[in-house]
């Protein structure tokens, strides 16, 4: 795009396989900014006369991980600057790719993301089937609760949960279907990352449920390899084998992403949509008799029925009187923590006040993204990456 400084003529984005190239020109120079890995700055300085063409890390870019690359390229000679433009364009990202192992013939720039379209199709996908919506929810949830603020890993940024490697874990069991679900709006939607997928998915999923809108932003970038795949076991357990064991798992877990008791009790709300099924989680039923409505009646159900074991096979659950409902023992936590209980009843007797905590900008969709409102995301951990978003939303 044009900018209204004389000096910077012409700023471009280019993505391949997640990473971002930057590349700038300034009056005769092109500057490449490559992010994967490690941050690598790359100032590509091209003389215009035609004849020497030396390539030197700027003194603005300049590094300790630049590289100074060196080549004799062969540059169209003429009058005209748009040529000798478009021949630095394709030089400086053919270089940008090769120096990390990529075939520069695939390198392309990145059209911009028609987020109102993503939305639209993934709107459309829980109409058709309102049951899909609650499994989109739990694959937000899902990809971003391995964030470790701690560590600087995990969390939606990167995508990750698309790799085996990471449907695998137990409590991913089923996940796999959203997965599916999900490819064709990613094929269809050029430039679009599997991360911002799949939290959007969420947030546009909740929202056809008659949920709140949840505060969403572009911006992740897709981890290339299952090696940024985290450990299993970050997300909580439904059951330590004590409640004192059961509340304390549920602190680690939460804190460790940077949420209080007031918010874990708040994303325990999303138990008023969808159910247990044997064979993902073991446990089965719904925890609400409006299992596609999001809504406070969790927190209702939870502080004003009796509930008593189920007589079952599997796992310990908890039932209703009419046997049809269900509650994990993390659910009955709630009502008897001293930490937890005061906000179950809040929202139990306020939905309004439940729909308020989660309706901002969450950071538990953005567990690990760090950036401003225009779309710009950092990660500092030793996974950096940048990029500037082409929509923010």
């Amino acid at each position: 795009r044009t900018s209204g400084n004389s000096t910077s003529k012409s700023f471009k984005v280019v993505v391949w396989r997640g990473v971002v190239y930057e590349y700038k020109y300034l009056k005769s120079r092109f500057y490449i900014t490559m992010f994967s890995g490690t941050r690598i700055q790359l100032a590509l300085a091209l003389l215009c006369g035609g004849c020497a063409h030396a390539f030197n890390p700027s003194p603005q870019f300049r590094t300790s991980k630049a590289r100074v690359l060196r080549a004799t390229p062969t540059m169209p000679m003429g009058p005209k600057e748009d040529s000798r433009r478009d021949w630095f364009s394709s030089v400086a990202v053919t270089i940008g790719a090769a120096s990390i192992g990529f075939s520069p013939s695939s390198v392309h720039a990145a059209a911009p993301v028609d987020f109102g379209a993503v939305r639209a199709d993934i709107a459309k996908l829980v109409a058709a089937d309102p049951d899909k919506g609650p499994t989109l929810v739990r694959l937000a949830w899902h990809s971003s609760g391995t964030y470790d603020k701690i560590q600087k890993d995990g969390g939606s940024f990167g995508g990750t949960i698309r790799f085996k490697e990471e449907l695998v874990h137990g409590a991913n069991a089923g996940l796999n279907k959203a997965v599916t679900w999900l490819e064709p709006i990613h094929k269809k939607s050029k430039g679009l990352s599997y991360a911002d997928l799949y939290t959007l998915a969420g947030v546009v999923a909740i929202k056809e449920m008659k949920g709140p809108e949840i505060g969403w932003r572009a911006g992740r970038v897709d981890a290339l390899k299952a090696d940024a795949v985290t450990p299993d076991g970050r997300l909580p357990a439904a059951d330590k084998g004590s409640p004192e064991a059961t509340a304390t798992g549920l602190r680690q877990v939460f804190n460790r992403m940077g949420f209080d008791d007031k918010e874990i009790v708040a994303l325990s709300g999303a138990h008023a949509l969808g159910r247990c099924h044997p064979d993902a989680s073991g446990y089965t039923g719904p925890w609400t008799p409006t299992p596609t409505t999001f809504n406070n009646a969790y927190y209702l159900l939870l502080t004003n029925l009796k509930w008593t074991p189920k007589q079952w096979d599997g796992p310990f659950q908890y039932e209703d009187p009419s046997g049809k409902l269900m509650m994990l023992p993390s659910d009955l936590l709630l009502t008897s923590d001293a930490g937890f209980k005061p906000y179950t009843e809040m929202y139990a007797k306020n939905e309004g006040a439940f729909f308020k905590t989660s309706r901002p900008r969450s950071p538990f969709f953005e567990g690990g993204r760090q950036g401003d409102e225009d779309g710009t995301r950092t990660r500092t951990n030793t996974k950096t990456y940048a990029t500037k978003a082409s929509a923010a939303d």
